[in-house]
């Protein structure tokens, strides 16, 4: 029988036995969709992406959203040198992410969805703090913060800020919450909260609902009520030049271009200006980050102890704070606030910080110094180990109304500098359920796990990062995406997990649109 002669690129098949009748059609395999990719060659892809492009992919279809592990949660590090360059190291992922270097003189006192809130050093000894993000190199220089403490120990702010949209609190002294709003001039200083004698501000935690939960040491819970959000442009910016150069932490000038510089549209005209670029080593790399100094031009006022007035015309709306127990008339007593032993107890629970989880509101304590055996007042004695970890919940309706949880339905929460999250974590790569995620341990911070069965804290297995072997780097706080269900908002943005048992943990606008298109096809 006669064959013919494949021609290249088409398949061999037989002719025709009749030369008369053309041969039939061949069936073309059907396109497959993209969805349909294996999931190890979509992970070998991922291995290979960026943090902005790894979480993209996540959003682009539930199948590889399924096959590519979430980024969060996340240790920042960042390596002791003059390149603050920090890291995300993903639990899940088992990988570490290199994040937008930043120069050097910066510290970070907040995190939240994706944003850091950084502290930068001016050579007068002065702070400027700038929201950003280092994901998307975007950032917010937020207005000067006029106060004698130079100290802010916590900054927290809305999910996703914008120039032109933000509020931000900050604790900036012992007894002392500062908040700032879009289109003020300047951080507006509270009246100092009314405290225990010996007691102090230590933790802050942002909600959706505009309210900022402060804890003390000795846990005490106050509730800042922030003014209404509203859209308003930054102060100054009609005298400022469009084509004049933002100030940055994060961009240097290109090498070839002529730097002109400015003073900083927040502060008076002749406070500050940007003095140089110092080269941190030669140029032949562009995208090395430069090293920025800043000086004082002129005299600069000094702070005052009583702040300046901080309401008014282009400044800040007011703002109210006061005790959580104040709408059931309790003063706070720890003998009376807190189940016993735990009033004892709270004394010696140095680290304390707050977190909302399934829309109840925890105080996490940790005991920061060495063991100890408390004598109880009703008899008895009580242990608390090292580093040990209690979870307490507020029942607004009983009275002690903090008692503490052996158990947290399956969830885990992370605190630290970050603005506080509780994810569901039961099934969840990387992660255990009922446990406390913190930073510390023994020696240089480091990411740490509490087990709230077995009641002992162990080193959190995070993955190595992008530094040479024994290249002293710090841990700065857990860091999470904006696609992450924090429960400090009240509603829950989330996808199905087949991993975490029906569980709704991650969601962004991607996925909500991905999930729209599976279900139409």
């Amino acid at each position: 029988m006669d064959r013919k002669i494949p021609q290249q690129g088409n398949r061999l098949h037989p002719a025709s036995p009749n030369p008369s009748i053309p041969n039939p059609p061949v069936a073309m395999a059907p396109f497959r969709r993209w969805a349909d990719l294996p999931p190890d060659l979509l992970c070998r892809i991922g291995d290979r992406l960026d943090l902005k492009w790894y979480a993209s992919a996540r959003g682009a279809c539930t199948a590889w959203r399924c096959a590519l592990a979430p980024p969060s949660p996340a240790l920042l590090v960042v390596a002791d040198d003059a390149r603050w360059c920090p890291y995300a190291a993903s639990l899940p992922t088992r990988r570490s992410f290199e994040l937008t270097a930043i120069v050097s003189g910066s510290r970070c006192v907040g995190s939240s969805n994706g944003w850091l809130a950084l502290s930068v050093v001016l050579f007068s000894g002065q702070n400027v703090f700038v929201l950003l993000n280092p994901i998307a190199a975007v950032e917010i220089v937020l207005p000067p913060l006029i106060y004698e403490s130079r100290w802010v120990s916590k900054v927290v702010f809305t999910p996703s800020p914008a120039k032109d949209d933000f509020a931000a609190a900050a604790i900036c002294d012992i007894d002392r919450i500062a908040y700032v709003t879009a289109g003020a001039r300047r951080w507006a200083v509270m009246e100092p909260v009314r405290l225990t004698s010996g007691d102090q501000l230590t933790d802050v935690v942002y909600t959706d609902k505009g309210k900022v939960y402060c804890l003390t040491k000795c846990g005490d819970v106050h509730v800042l009520r922030l003014p209404e959000r509203r859209r308003r442009k930054p102060a100054n910016a009609d005298e400022a030049g469009t084509s004049e150069p933002e100030f940055s932490v994060l961009q240097p000038p290109q090498p070839t271009e002529r730097i002109n510089f400015r003073p900083l549209r927040w502060q008076h005209q002749r406070n500050f200006r940007m003095l140089r670029y110092e080269q941190a080593r030669p140029r032949e790399d562009p995208t090395i980050p430069l090293r920025v100094t800043f000086c004082a031009e002129t005299f600069i006022p000094s702070y005052k102890k009583v702040p300046p007035e901080s309401q008014g015309p282009h400044l800040n709306a007011p703002a109210t704070v006061e005790p959580l127990l104040s709408e059931a008339n309790l003063p706070f007593n720890p003998a009376t606030v807190f189940a016993p032993p735990y009033d004892t107890v709270s004394s010696f629970t140095s680290a304390k910080n707050l977190v909302f989880c399934e829309g109840n509101l925890y105080q996490v304590w940790r005991n920061a110094s060495c063991t100890v055996t408390l004598q109880l007042p009703a008899g008895g004695q009580r242990r608390v180990a090292e580093n040990e970890i209690l979870v307490l919940r507020y029942y607004p309706r009983r009275q002690p109304c903090w008692d503490v949880v052996k158990d947290l339905g399956g969830h885990s929460l992370f605190v630290g500098r970050n603005n506080a999250v509780s994810m569901y974590a039961e099934g969840v790569a990387g992660l255990r359920g009922n446990c406390v995620y913190w930073i510390g341990g023994r020696g240089r911070d480091q990411g740490m796990v509490f087990d709230m069965e077995s009641g002992r804290s162990t080193p959190c297995r995070a993955p190595p990062v992008g530094f040479l072997p024994g290249h002293p780097h710090s841990t700065i706080c857990w860091y999470f995406l904006s696609d992450v269900m924090s429960i400090n908002n009240s509603y829950n943005t989330s996808v199905s997990s087949s991993s975490s048992g029906g569980r709704k943990v991650y969601q962004t606008r991607a996925r909500a649109r991905a999930d729209l298109a599976d279900m139409e096809e």
